[in-house]
């Protein structure tokens, strides 16, 4: 997996639903990291953003992930979504020192901000990110700065001065969808539905998509991104794409479907390898 010349990957690694399918059928849970590592070389780190994983966890993540594999890890909600950004600068060192045995394999970190951060807290977010000095996405998701306007302007300039960059939120194929289905209205009702912005301020361009439960028609929508992503590849970027369905189930199948399109797209780019349902994975102590 260090080959590829990008980074994908599934909102976490750890749905018991994989079993059987990503994972072989008796997976135990301390066993999928490992396994889930030798197919994909990067992680989006959801779960951070509600609970601090324990200590002993961090160290076992650090015992078993190889060195170019990437964990997004999310600052916890308490942080984002906590009040003034610069008052949490003392909580988010905490947990930077906390992900610390994981090296470079934490980068970049994320910053999701809620619908009401504005414009006006700008000034919170760039001494939030002069003070932490680590590697930062940040997700956005009021809509003053999605309109073409100043305030979005203001907002890229902040992220570009600092090299940090912005995460390309593309929740369109998730709402393309007409369906009653629990998991599909748990989803919308979550999920921001916020106009595409394909922004690369860095090296690293990072792109969630959010996609439609039925595989297929999520075509149209990864089209692009299969263009978009090979021609940061082809610019010398590494980008991060990670892959989502309504409830997750399929994530690793979608994913696996944008690798093979961009495989027709870059000649030459090596397969996701497939795990061996006999070969006996040893339980993590």
């Amino acid at each position: 997996m260090n080959s590829l010349p990008y980074y994908i990957g599934c909102p976490s690694w750890g749905d018991n639903a994989w079993r059987g399918s990503l994972y072989p059928p008796q997976t135990r849970n301390n066993e999928m990291p490992d396994l889930y590592a030798q197919v994909f070389n990067a992680v989006e780190g959801n779960t951070t953003f509600y609970a601090r994983p324990a200590a002993s966890t961090v160290q076992r993540w650090a015992q078993v992930w190889p060195e170019h594999f990437r964990f997004t890890a999310k600052f916890h909600g308490d942080i984002s979504h906590g009040g003034d950004l610069r008052d949490r600068l003392q909580a988010a060192e905490e947990f930077k020192q906390l992900l610390a045995p994981l090296g470079a394999r934490v980068s970049p970190f994320w910053l999701q901000l809620s619908r009401s951060f504005t414009p006006n807290r700008l000034g919170e977010l760039a001494a939030f990110i002069d003070a932490l000095e680590c590697p930062l996405a940040v997700e956005v998701r009021n809509m003053a700065f999605f309109e073409k306007g100043e305030e979005e302007r203001m907002l890229n300039r902040l992220l570009l001065d600092r090299g940090v960059e912005r995460i390309c939120l593309d929740s369109r194929p998730l709402f393309s969808c007409v369906s009653s289905d629990p998991a599909v209205l748990h989803a919308q009702s979550k999920k921001p539905k916020v106009p595409l912005r394909p922004a690369a301020m860095t090296q690293f361009p990072q792109v969630r998509f959010i996609g439609h439960p039925l595989l297929e028609a999520n075509d149209p929508f990864l089209a692009p991104w299969v263009s978009k992503v090979a021609e940061w590849i082809e610019e010398g970027r590494t980008p991060y794409v990670f892959l989502h369905t309504p409830d997750n189930i399929q994530a690793p199948d979608l994913a696996r479907r944008f690798h093979q399109q961009l495989m027709a797209r870059l000649p030459g780019l090596a397969p996701l390898p497939e795990l061996k349902p006999e070969v006996e994975q040893l339980g993590l102590l």
